[in-house]
């Protein structure tokens, strides 16, 4: 694992940090750790981030909090969040400028994500000979 950029505790509704959830990055992965007696780690790969979205409740601006959504290709953590963390457009824009970087130095394009995963990648024909 790389040199941490980002770890902050999930908060609670008033901004406390007494959570068992942990969110952390580096260059090239984002961590969610859960639980106390029993750990759980999920990562996903910066590359495999899709999209980035920020929500801000009233009671989340009040306490400078927000929640940032994250849609990914990943198999296990397609659409997760990184719920009630401080200085949120911060993280988001650090987050959103990281996913580009790693996108680059691995040259992944925005077609690798265009595949329809529903299918083995080959067209369907039908009889007349057009696709369907």
């Amino acid at each position: 694992m790389g040199e941490l950029l980002f770890k902050q505790r999930k908060r609670n509704w008033c901004g406390l940090p007494w959570s068992f959830t942990i969110y952390s990055f580096d260059e090239e992965r984002i961590f969610i750790e859960s639980g106390v007696f029993s750990k759980k780690e999920d990562e996903v790969r910066l590359y495999r981030i899709l999209d980035l979205s920020l929500e801000r409740s009233f009671l989340q601006r009040i306490f400078k909090m927000g929640t940032i959504k994250v849609d990914s290709s990943d198999k296990t953590l397609k659409c997760f969040e990184l719920k009630n963390i401080k200085n949120p457009k911060e993280t988001k824009e650090q987050l959103s400028q990281l996913v580009e970087e790693e996108r680059q130095r691995k040259r992944i394009t925005g077609r690798e994500y265009m595949v329809d995963h529903d299918h083995d990648g080959y067209d369907d024909y039908d009889d007349d000979q057009h696709y369907h």
